[in-house]
């Protein structure tokens, strides 16, 4: 006759009340035969246990979980849940679980953010009486006994009991997570979570939303964009979550916009995150702003949040080399685009190998150096030879730049072309003082006041990872001091050389008199 199994005996402290009838002893088999080896072992699963507890538990509840790398023991933050070994003082990725198990043989995990037991050959989680009793009296009692006791006495007996496991569990990242989340990717809608992201951050706009600037109370428009986004903002930033955004409304009010032109967008393939971001720029200005439609090439203005936030100028000058007349023509933007592929040729050129060039560079092209041109002038009446220089007439509180990674035909993606791959180095903090066209007019003093209203702090970056038509979209966004990546639904701490490091294809500053 089998020896019946016994309930291990319990840590100091805590009761384990005997099971009710019909009520399994042990979660599963495999947790039975790890209780069961020996008292020994018992104890130590029972104090591991505890520790891990201690940590979930004792700390604020919203702060990225974190690990450490079992390749390369770098230490990782993130948001969704982690899990930590039973059996040794590790935390890791849910990927990572099964390379730990095979290397160490350890099969018993605790999610990082419930304390539940995860065991990987059920490949599930699984309900243990004694270690379930455990996390209740966690719960219910902030100790593992009926007492509740401060925090700081709690905390001595954790470094008592086990000083290794509390220190080698217990990492405190430096940031609490307030308003990040993740957002789920619906298929192929990555380039849309980048940019709801950027958004997401940018204090501007979470201003505007919070403060009512369009109530989706309200607003009586059917399908509203704005209001979909007042909703997302609200969730983000007046809700203690961090699970994973499905952004429903968002892109269902997206997907039945009366806007032809941006409708190669609706569909379930992987689309331009640059593309997106005009569309649901020119969709809000048009719910908040006066509904008209910015022409190409126009002086458009409007007091809406977009324009507010986005919107800038441009000063075309063209000067005739024939009479030296001049003609100035101002058009609105909301971004800039700055080419890649001719500089970074002449760089290569000179080098005989590839190199990186810098955002500041790229920008001179654009925005300091001067081209050729036809132009018929009206003081000779005639074409002329002239020269054309374009300078910022008036840049926007936030600036966004595109660094053209890819080349387009007819408003869409050329699948056909290469993908261009040069590593541009871009600042954290940003002068555009070079590129308006007040920087060389105006004296010392002025200039001083002016380079302090035209320094810009970097905000988000995207990322595209990958082929043209197979890549992946990846951001960067600042949230006080700190870094984030956000990858779809996951979102995990970043250090500034992984920003700077980056191979961006969309920037976004923010002026820093307003930061």
């Amino acid at each position: 006759m089998a020896t019946r199994p016994h309930t291990p005996a319990s840590p100091k402290n805590v009761k384990v009340n005997s099971p009710v009838q019909g009520t399994p002893m042990f979660g599963c088999q495999h947790v039975q035969q790890l209780l069961s080896q020996s008292q020994e072992t018992t104890n130590t699963c029972i104090q591991h246990y505890k520790a891990i507890l201690r940590q979930i538990y004792d700390n604020v509840p919203i702060i990225p979980q974190v690990r450490k790398s079992i390749k390369d023991n770098m230490i990782t933050a993130s948001l969704t849940s982690n899990f930590l070994c039973l059996q040794c003082p590790v935390v890791m990725s849910h990927e990572d679980v099964v390379k730990h198990g095979d290397k160490k043989s350890h099969r018993f995990f605790v999610d990082s953010k419930t304390g539940s037991l995860f065991c990987h050959m059920c490949d599930d989680f699984v309900w243990d009486p004694t270690l379930e009793d455990l996390r209740n009296r966690k719960i219910g009692t902030g100790t593992f006994s009926s007492r509740k006791r401060k925090y700081d006495e709690l905390l001595a007996e954790a470094i008592k009991e086990d000083p290794k496991i509390i220190s080698a569990n217990t990492m405190m990242p430096s940031c609490r997570a307030d308003g990040l989340r993740g957002i789920y990717n619906a298929g192929a809608t990555c380039y849309q979570n980048v940019i709801l992201q950027s958004f997401l951050h940018n204090p501007i706009l979470r201003n505007f939303y919070l403060s009512d600037g369009h109530s989706s109370n309200a607003c009586e428009l059917q399908n509203c964009l704005s209001c979909a986004m007042d909703d997302m903002f609200q969730d983000f930033w007046g809700t203690e979550i961090t699970n994973g955004y499905t952004a429903a409304n968002i892109l269902s009010s997206f997907w039945i916009s009366e806007n032809k032109a941006f409708e190669n967008l609706v569909t379930t393939k992987e689309q331009d995150a640059h593309e997106f971001f005009q569309f649901i720029a020119e969709e809000l200005h048009e719910r908040n702003g006066d509904g008209k439609k910015p022409e190409i090439g126009s002086e458009h203005s409007c007091n809406c949040i977009i324009h507010q936030t986005y919107y800038g100028k441009l000063q075309t000058t063209t000067t005739c080399q024939n009479c030296n007349g001049v003609t100035n023509q101002v058009q609105s933007f909301l971004d800039l685009s700055v080419g890649l592929e001719n500089l970074a040729q002449r760089r290569g050129k000179k080098s005989n190998q590839k190199t990186s060039i810098t955002l500041q560079e790229c920008l001179d092209e654009e925005y300091v150096k001067s081209d050729k041109c036809e132009y018929r002038c009206n003081n000779c009446n005639g074409p002329q030879q002239a020269r054309r220089h374009t300078s910022i007439k008036r840049l926007p509180n936030v600036l966004s730049i595109q660094l053209k990674r890819f080349e387009f035909r007819n408003g869409t993606r050329d699948k056909s072309a290469a993908k261009i791959d040069t590593q541009v180095q871009f600042p954290l903090s940003l002068s555009m003082l070079p590129y308006t066209n007040r920087a060389r007019s105006a004296d010392a003093k002025e200039q001083y006041e002016l380079s302090r209203s035209c320094t810009y702090d970097l905000m988000s970056v995207v990322v595209h990872v990958g082929e043209i038509d197979t890549g992946h979209y990846i951001s960067y966004c600042r949230v006080g001091d700190q870094w984030f990546t956000f990858n779809d639904h996951r979102v995990e701490q970043a250090s500034k050389s992984d920003v700077l490091g980056a191979k961006a294809y969309l920037l976004f500053y923010i002026v820093r008199t307003l930061a």
